[in-house]
C-alpha cells in the first residue's frame, strides 16, 4: 500500500546564483499536522516562477522516497548533512510537497487518479527538471540525470479539495486513458528515438497538462511534415551547404524608398540549392568592416528561382552599405537557407499578414501558391506607411490576380509624401484604406476560422495581430510568426534585470574561437576560463538567451549554427538535428556563427 511519508511547503525567496538572482520556491521543509490542499496549491506553499511551475495543472509536486534513497547512494551522499543544505537529501529537499512511499514512476501512469486523505488528485504530467533544482542541491547536472534514470517525479491536479497529511494511506481510484506511465511520458519528450504510436496516444490523455499536450502535438507534426517532405524529396529545412559560401550581386533594385532588394547568384552560374518559402539567408559582407558583418535577411524570391533575392530595409550601418555601396559583381558570402517560418502544405485557407518589410517571407510564400495555382482560400493583408514606402506593389497585385480564390487588402496609416509628378512609379491596385491593420479592422474583414495564419513584422505588431486571430476563433497553433531580430529571452526564476545592448564581455578579451551571433551583430573571441559553454558566453555578452535546464534536457535553448563546429559537454540527452545546437552545453571547436 501507498503512503504519503512527508508533507512538505516553502514560499518562494531570492537566492544568489552566479551573480545573479533567483527567485524560487525550490525550498520546502516538512510539517506537522494536516494541511489544506487547494486547487491551485497547498496551503502556506508557494513557487516563485508560476509559468512553469504551480497552477491547476501543477498544484503538487511527488517525489519518491525509493528515489531520493537512490540518489544519495548515487551521488554519495550520506544523508546526514543539516536540513536545508544542499547536501541534504532528506524529505523535500528535491522540492516537493508529497514524499511518498511507492508510486514509482515506473508504475504511476498520466491521468491515474488517487485518493489522500480527504482529497483526490489526478496525475497530469512529469516534473520538468529545470537548473534551479542542481542549483538547490549544489549538483548542476541532476536535470539530466533525473531524466536519463527515469526518474522525475510528477505533478498532481487537485480534483476534490481536503485535508492532507502525513501517515495516510494513497488509494488509487482510476486509471488514466492508455496507461502510459509518468517515466514513459518523460522519456517519450525527451529522449531519442520518437514512437509515433506513443505520441499520438499522449495527445489523447484528457488529463495531460496542456502544456504536454501540445510539445507532443508538435512532435507529431513534425514527424508528419518530415515524412511529406521526404516522400515530396524537399530540401527540407536542412541546410543546403555548410558555412558560408560566395555569391555574385548579380542586380539591385529600389524597391520602395525605404527598401532595396539584391539578388545573388552563385559564382560559377550553377543551379542554387532551392529554398523554401518563408526561409531566411545569413549573410556576411567582406567589403563592410573587419571583421565582416554578419546579418539574417528573409527571401522574397519565387522559391525555386535561379537567383536568391533579399530585400533590405535601410535602418542601420550594415544596411546603409547595402543600398548605397553594393553593385552589381560584387561578392556577398552566405549561408544556406534556413528557417522555420514557412509555407505548409495543406488545403485550409491562408492568411499572410504583413508589415512594412515584413512583407518579404510572405511573398515568397504568395509566389509559392501562385507557382502552383493553390485553390486555397488566401488572404494577403499588408500595412505600409504610405505608397513611397510599400515595397512589391505589382508584383503582389499580378500574383494575387493569378488566384482564384484570393483576397487583397493593403493598409496605410499615413499620407503619401511625394507630390504627385514625383510619386513613386508604383500604381497601387489593390484595395488600399488609409488606417491601421488593428485587431478591429481584422474582426471587420470576416477572415475565416479554420485559416493557417502566417505573420511577419515588428514584434509589436506580430503580437497585437496573433491576440486579434485568436479572438476571432484561429486555433493559436495555426498562427506562425517569424521575428526580425534576436528572439525573446527566456531565463526562468530570475528576477528583472536592466536591458543593455549586446556588448564584449568584461575583462580580458579570449583568445579562443571567435563567436558571431548573428542576430545580435556581435562578434567576440572565446574564453573558456570564463564563459566554460557558449551559453554563458552569450550571457557575458548580454545576448538574450533561451534556457530552463543548462544540461542538454529541455532542448529550449536550442539554436542554428550558421557555420563552424562545436562540441558537447555534457552529451545531450537528444541532440538536435543537423544544423542545430544545444548552446547550453556547447564549446565551439572553430570559429563559429550563431542565429543568436
Amino acid at each position: 500500500m501507498a503512503r504519503l511519508l512527508s508533507v512538505n511547503v516553502g514560499m518562494p525567496k531570492d537566492v544568489s546564483w552566479h551573480g545573479r538572482t533567483v527567485h524560487t520556491g525550490i525550498w520546502k521543509t516538512p510539517v506537522a499536522g494536516p494541511v489544506m490542499a487547494r486547487r491551485l496549491n497547498l496551503e502556506g506553499d508557494g513557487q516563485g516562477d508560476l509559468t512553469g511551475h504551480g497552477g491547476e495543472q501543477r498544484a503538487v509536486l511527488v517525489y519518491q522516497a525509493d528515489s531520493l534513497a537512490y540518489w544519495r547512494t548515487h551521488l554519495g551522499r550520506d544523508g546526514s548533512a543539516p536540513a536545508d543544505s544542499a547536501q541534504d537529501f532528506g524529505f523535500g529537499a528535491f522540492g516537493e510537497n508529497f514524499t511518498v512511499e511507492g508510486l514509482a514512476d515506473a508504475e504511476v501512469c498520466i491521468g491515474d487518479r488517487y485518493r489522500i486523505g480527504q482529497a483526490e488528485f489526478e496525475v497530469t504530467q512529469p516534473r520538468v527538471t529545470c537548473y534551479r533544482l542542481g542549483l538547490r542541491l549544489d549538483t548542476p547536472e541532476l536535470p539530466s540525470l533525473l531524466v536519463q534514470h527515469g526518474r522525475p517525479g510528477f505533478y498532481l491536479r487537485v480534483i476534490t479539495e481536503g485535508l492532507v497529511r502525513a501517515g495516510d494511506e494513497i488509494v488509487r481510484t482510476r486509471r488514466g486513458r492508455h496507461e502510459l506511465t509518468v517515466a514513459e511520458i518523460d522519456a517519450l519528450l525527451y529522449l531519442p528515438g520518437t514512437d509515433r504510436d506513443k505520441l499520438e496516444a499522449a495527445v489523447d490523455i484528457p488529463a495531460l497538462s496542456p502544456g504536454w499536450r501540445q510539445s507532443f502535438q508538435d512532435l507529431l507534426h513534425e514527424s508528419v511534415q518530415s515524412d511529406a517532405r521526404t516522400a515530396a524529396q524537399a530540401i527540407g529545412t536542412e541546410p543546403g551547404w555548410n558555412g558560408f559560401r560566395p555569391l555574385r550581386v548579380e542586380a539591385v533594385v529600389p524597391e520602395s524608398s525605404t527598401i532595396t532588394s539584391i539578388s545573388l547568384v552563385a559564382q560559377d552560374g550553377a543551379a542554387l540549392p532551392a529554398a523554401l518559402p518563408g526561409q531566411y539567408l545569413t549573410v556576411r559582407i567582406p567589403q563592410a568592416g573587419d571583421p565582416p558583418p554578419i546579418r539574417s535577411y528573409s527571401l522574397s524570391s519565387p522559391p525555386g528561382s535561379r537567383a536568391y533575392r533579399i530585400s533590405v530595409k535601410r535602418e542601420g550601418l550594415v544596411s546603409g552599405y547595402l543600398h548605397t555601396k553594393i553593385h552589381a559583381g560584387a561578392r556577398i558570402d552566405a549561408a544556406a537557407p534556413r528557417g522555420e517560418f514557412v509555407l505548409a502544405p495543406g488545403n485550409e485557407p491562408v492568411l499572410l499578414i504583413s508589415a512594412g518589410v515584413g512583407i518579404t517571407p510572405v511573398l515568397a510564400m504568395l509566389h509559392e501558391l501562385a507557382a502552383e495555382r493553390s485553390e486555397r482560400d488566401i488572404w494577403w493583408l499588408h500595412t505600409a506607411r504610405n505608397a513611397e514606402q510599400q515595397a512589391f506593389a505589382q508584383e503582389t497585385h499580378a500574383l494575387l490576380g493569378t488566384l482564384h480564390r484570393a483576397h487583397e487588402f493593403v493598409f496605410h496609416t499615413a499620407p503619401d509624401t511625394a507630390a504627385p509628378d514625383t510619386a513613386a512609379p508604383q500604381t497601387l491596385p489593390a484595395r488600399v484604406t488609409h488606417a491601421r491593420l488593428s485587431p478591429q479592422t481584422l474582426a471587420g474583414l470576416g477572415l475565416p476560422p479554420d485559416a493557417c495564419a502566417y505573420v511577419c513584422g515588428p514584434e509589436q505588431f506580430m503580437t497585437s495581430v496573433t491576440e486579434a486571430l485568436v479572438d476571432l476563433g484561429i486555433d493559436r497553433t495555426s498562427i506562425h510568426t517569424e521575428p526580425f531580430g534576436t528572439l525573446a529571452s527566456i531565463n526562468p526564476g530570475l528576477t528583472p534585470a536592466v536591458q543593455v545592448p549586446p556588448h564584449p564581455p568584461v575583462g580580458e578579451p579570449g583568445t579562443g574561437p571567435l563567436v558571431t551571433f548573428a542576430r545580435s551583430g556581435l562578434a567576440v573571441p572565446w574564453n573558456e576560463a570564463t564563459a566554460p559553454s557558449l551559453l554563458e558566453l552569450a550571457e557575458a555578452c548580454d545576448v538574450p538567451t533561451r534556457w530552463s535546464c543548462r544540461t542538454g534536457v529541455c532542448h529550449t535553448c536550442v539554436t542554428t549554427i550558421l557555420s563552424g563546429e562545436a562540441v558537447y559537454r555534457p552529451d545531450p540527452l537528444d541532440p538536435p538535428r543537423p544544423g542545430r545546437l544545444l548552446v547550453c552545453c556547447a564549446r565551439p571547436t572553430t570559429d563559429v556563427v550563431l542565429d543568436m
